[in-house]
């Protein structure tokens, strides 16, 4: 049910008559062009394949009336065509059928295949690559050692580099975790923030502690801060630090300047890993112009051993309007520009 929370929003069951219900089912991480197919094929195919329900599709919505089991194994279709797309960037009329044939399950590989799992969360959660460009970020990790994961709020971007980052951690192939991310408000500022670095800091990185605190129980991830296993180093005090045999994430990288982001990356030691997170549509530096993300991406391009993944709204699992707050704001920039 915790996937099916992500990707197919319901509303509740509205009895009627003769054990018949209605309900309707919200398309989450799917765009509804690449759902219902060139002149509504896919959308057909499920027509065919469930006689004795009625489908009416409106944009992201289904409304479906019928019994109570027939709607049941509907829903759980839908939600296994979703993870497919948003897995393997694809949805044919073949991959639709076998879908729903059977169990439906053969094509989503990575049900059965333990070493698609990053790390096991708490209480069991298993956290991994669901959409086309988590799964990428995680294969580039394989052959290179410096990421860039790029792209809206929502995406996951962040939470699948610290996935990474756990689980080389608990493989012990690095030494330290280091989280880091630019104080844009604070700047110089920062020392006039009550309490010690770590105080001040905490809450440009709490979207990183969430993740962690997804992947490590509370008291072991106290504790590996405490000895310094997982790090909180302010970027500005990054400057000098050669990081050896460290799994390093910048988040919100967008912020940095181009000479922070320069001393960022050249801070890389021996067996090191970066990633790099940022959107560059949200610049919160008074000259947009100075984020030196945007020209790193530039740069950077065609060096072997950097990876540029850029994340999209294939990728988004939170709610289904976020989708379409970030289509709106994107194309009001356009707009302005």
């Amino acid at each position: 049910m915790e996937k099916k929370a992500l990707l197919c929003k319901t509303q509740k069951y509205k009895y009627l008559p003769n054990k018949m219900i209605e309900r309707t089912i919200y398309l989450e991480g799917i765009d509804p062009v690449y759902f219902y197919g060139i002149n509504n094929i896919n959308f057909e195919i499920l027509r065919r394949a469930y006689p004795k329900i009625r489908i009416v599709g409106r944009g992201d919505e289904l409304k479906v009336l019928g019994e109570a089991g027939e709607i049941e194994n509907f829903e759980g279709k839908i939600f296994q065509m979703i993870e497919y797309f948003q897995k393997y960037n694809s949805l044919s009329i073949e991959e639709i059928e076998e879908i729903i044939e059977a169990s439906g399950r053969g094509l989503l590989k990575s049900d059965e295949n333990p070493d698609d799992i990053l790390v096991y969360g708490n209480n069991g959660k298993i956290i991994k690559a669901r959409t086309v460009n988590q799964l990428r970020l995680v294969n580039d990790y394989k052959d290179n050692d410096l990421l860039f994961a790029i792209g809206p709020a929502g995406t996951g971007k962040t939470y699948t580099a610290i996935a990474l980052a756990v689980r080389a951690l608990k493989n012990k192939e690095i030494k330290k975790i280091i989280l880091t991310r630019p104080a844009v408000e604070a700047g110089e500022r920062l020392g006039f923030l009550p309490g010690d670095m770590k105080d001040k800091l905490d809450p440009y990185l709490q979207p990183l502690y969430d993740a962690l605190h997804d992947m490590i129980p509370y008291k072991k991830l106290s504790g590996l801060i405490e000895e310094g296993t997982i790090q909180i180093a302010p970027l500005a005090y990054m400057r000098g630090r050669t990081l050896d045999h460290a799994f390093v994430i910048l988040d919100e990288g967008q912020n940095c300047t181009a000479g922070q982001l320069k001393m960022f990356l050249t801070r890389m030691g021996k067996d090191a890993k970066f990633i790099v997170t940022g959107d560059t549509t949200q610049i919160d530096l008074p000259n947009k112009r100075d984020s030196g993300l945007v020209s790193a991406l530039n740069i950077l391009t065609d060096i072997n051993g950097i990876s540029i993944v850029e994340f999209d709204g294939r990728d988004m699992i939170r709610h289904r309007l976020v989708k379409y707050i970030v289509e709106a704001y994107q194309k009001n920039t356009t707009k302005n520009d």
